[in-house]
């Protein structure tokens, strides 16, 4: 069995929050800027309050088989609530979309890069 490579996004919107926790995340909104997001493992959060609620983090996972990726989609959502819980950030209208790489189709420069491999 191969590898397969999951890319899961978490996104939601920030809900009833303080005005502390609004200006720690101000504060913070630097390091969660949406030009630095990435996929890891551990999750990265991106946002940017000044402009809309809304945030998004981005998990790497992996699994044997296509049916792993519901499991690596919970997981992702359960490690997203258990981060803004744990710093008591209100939130609403979680939502997840999880892509298998070994079924994304493939880009023109990588379909040219098959190509030259085959031929």
């Amino acid at each position: 069995m191969s590898n397969r490579t999951f890319r899961i996004t978490v996104r939601g919107a920030f809900d009833g929050l303080t005005e502390a926790q609004r200006a720690e995340l101000l504060a913070d909104a630097a390091e969660h800027d949406v030009l630095n997001a990435r996929f890891t493992p551990e999750g990265n959060l991106s946002y940017d309050l000044a402009a809309r609620p809304f945030f998004s983090f981005r998990f790497l996972d992996s699994g044997e088989q296509e049916e792993d990726l519901v499991e690596a989609a919970s997981r992702a959502e359960q490690s997203a609530r258990a981060w803004l819980d744990a710093r008591g950030y209100g939130y609403k209208n979680l939502k997840s979309q999880a892509e298998d790489l070994s079924q994304a189709p493939l880009g023109k420069r990588q379909r040219r890069a098959a190509a030259r491999e085959l031929g």
